[in-house]
């Protein structure tokens, strides 16, 4: 129950939306808690400038998720917020969230965990749990550890044979078009066809700004719009109520007749159904594609001095190469000889309910998800398990369980998506939460039953 103190000691890594939303309900339990935050501040990715390093934000970047769609439950954005908000108000909201649950006293800033280090349970003296080393060179042990620091903040450049003369640059790095290189004039390339390659297209599309600006990609994608009839696009999603097929299909016919063709924009033409991808949304990108100030390349299949080399056989010149490909899973706290601790070749790390390897006891994983609509409130509701979990209002169920159930959420969650690492993690955010709350119940069932009489 809430405000009840438990003798779980827990360690909780990181203070952006996940990190700080989980401290709230930890603290609401009465469960004790170490806070860290390698940063000055909480936020997370969404801190400008992080002096941390690990913010991915660019000066012009506005969320693509509605405000009303990412606000926690106890904690409404202010009502003069607009639909799409820009990362200073993110932050800002964030900012808010950790003062009015008073939550910073407890984060100590500028510590980091270097290491994590599972003790092994003895059954006569110890339940096993976490022995931490932080970056001020202390040790602490945890009967618990929650990772919430995020997926993205490490770089996932691609290893392009041959060499560049000029400046190839992750999309982390980006800044605006004169920071951290100046782009005005530049012939400029950008990969992918994710929201942050086409946000950073757009912005140095523009005819004063780069002197030609190339998008380059493995295959075409569908751009969705932001908005629909007027309305930001994610407040008319089909509702969890119906079912997956029947809102799939729906959507996937409103998309095309919203859109229409990609070609017609001077697009490839995706090798896909809609929504068989995490969605790129854009309220520029086509109208500058199909304005011919976005131009379309294939892949990259090697460098020479200022010459770039296409799948296609082709070649075109530039100065600054942009690769919004994405980023790389890791704990780098865990030892790398745990491998069950680590994701896999393929960028796969299932678990239970998105949030615990079972088997795994003791460790928890916040916000490890690539979520549609958004991630900023998926913490919010894992930590509703998360916290009873460790007050025992909630049991698990027997490992064999946690991984066919496993499975089965994986199949369902993944089935519409391609192959691909980007979408190892997908999840549908009204679906998930749904079938979490019942999870939660059947826990909670599970705990009553296994109670001692009287």
């Amino acid at each position: 129950m809430p405000g009840e103190a438990v003798s779980a000691r827990v360690c909780v890594v990181g203070a952006g939306c996940s990190g700080l939303t989980t401290a709230k309900r930890l603290k609401e339990f009465g469960v004790d808690y170490d806070h860290f935050e390698l940063s000055d501040d909480v936020g997370g990715n969404w801190y400008f400038k992080n002096p941390n390093g690990r913010s991915a934000v660019y000066e012009s970047l506005h969320i693509d998720t509605s405000t009303r769609r990412l606000e926690f439950e106890d904690f409404p954005a202010p009502e003069d917020y607009p639909d799409f908000p820009h990362h200073t108000l993110m932050h800002q909201y964030f900012r808010d969230y950790a003062d009015h649950f008073d939550l910073r006293g407890a984060i100590e800033f500028e510590v980091g965990v270097e290491r994590a280090v599972r003790r092994p349970a003895d059954a006569e003296e110890a339940p096993g749990g976490w022995d931490v080393e932080l970056s001020t060179g202390e040790q602490r042990t945890y009967t618990d550890l929650v990772v919430a620091n995020g997926h993205h903040w490490s770089p996932a450049l691609p290893d392009y044979p041959g060499h560049f003369d000029g400046v190839l640059m992750h999309s982390h790095a980006y800044v605006n078009p004169f920071e951290p290189v100046e782009m005005r004039g530049k012939r400029v390339i950008v990969v992918g066809m994710g929201n942050s390659a086409m946000d950073i297209a757009s912005e140095l599309s523009n005819r004063w700004m780069a002197e030609t600006l190339y998008v380059s990609a493995r295959r075409g994608v569908w751009v969705l719009p932001k908005y629909r009839n007027g309305v930001a696009a994610d407040k008319v999603m089909a509702p969890p109520d119906i079912p997956k097929d029947v809102a799939l299909k729906a959507s996937r016919e409103l998309i095309r007749d919203l859109v229409g063709s990609m070609s017609g924009y001077g697009l490839p033409e995706p090798d896909h159904e809609p929504l068989a991808a995490h969605p790129s949304v854009s309220a520029d990108f086509l109208t500058r594609a199909g304005s011919g100030d976005i131009h379309m390349l294939p892949a990259i299949e090697r460098l020479d001095g200022s010459s770039v080399h296409l799948v296609d056989g082709t070649s075109v010149e530039a100065d600054v190469i942009i690769c919004a490909t994405g980023y790389e899973m890791k704990f780098p706290f865990f030892d790398p000889g745990e491998t069950a601790l680590h994701p896999d070749e393929e960028h796969r790390y299932p678990l239970f309910k998105r949030m615990i390897k079972p088997g795994v006891e003791h460790l928890y994983f916040l916000g490890l998800a690539q979520s549609s609509p958004t991630i900023v409130n998926l913490a919010e509701q894992q930590s509703k398990l998360l916290a009873r979990l460790l007050t025992g209002a909630y049991v698990l169920p027997p490992v064999e369980e946690q991984e066919r159930i496993m499975r089965a959420d994986e199949a369902f969650h993944l089935e519409q998506y391609y192959a691909a690492p980007r979408h190892t993690i997908q999840i549908d955010f009204g679906r998930y939460c749904v079938d979490l709350h019942a999870e939660i119940e059947a826990g909670e069932a599970r705990a009553a039953a296994a109670a001692p009489a009287g």
